[in-house]
Order: C-alpha cells, then structure tokens, then sequence
C-alpha cells in the first residue's frame, strides 16, 4: 500500500479578504474531491489573503498509480481560475 502527498502553494492575486480567499479555495478543493476521490485540505497560509497551501492525498496498491493521480490532480489544478499554482511538491510514503 502507497500514501501519496501532494503539497500545492497557491498565489491569489485577486483576493482581497480572507473570505475572497476562502471562496476560491473552498471551490478548488470541492472540485478535486469530487473529481479525484482524494482527501484534501489547507494546510498553511490560513490567514493570509493572497496565498493559500493545500494537500492531497491519495492511497493505491501501486506508487506509480498514486504518482500518477498525483500529477494529473496538480495539473487540474494548474488551470483554475482565481489561484494560480506557484509550486508542487509529492511524496510518497
């Protein structure tokens, strides 16, 4: 069994409130879990306005397939509208 950990650092360039920042953040994370049946979470950067920290994590029999899904759900995220992703980083444990 493999536990996969995605780390996602997000800029919000338009946010300017905690509760702008929250709508765009609550809408990337219902959008991944609906999509990738992955858990997820903000991790870091709760009280800052402009950028955000999430993790995804996934568990699989193989760590090629947890690589996989992975990849795919950080280049998902890549293209939303409102955050723009600075940096990714996955683990696999």
């Amino acid at each position: 069994m493999t536990i996969g950990v995605l780390q996602m650092e997000f800029l919000i360039p338009g946010a300017r409130s905690l509760k702008e920042k929250r709508r765009v953040i609550k809408s990337l994370k219902d959008q991944l879990r609906n999509r990738f049946n992955c858990s997820v979470s903000e991790t870091n950067h709760l009280d800052l306005w402009s950028r955000a920290q999430i993790t995804v994590c996934v568990v699989s029999n193989e760590s090629a397939h947890a690589n996989t899904q992975l990849n795919e759900i950080a280049r998902f995220a890549m293209n939303k509208h409102g955050a723009e992703l600075a940096d990714y980083r996955i683990e696999m444990l």
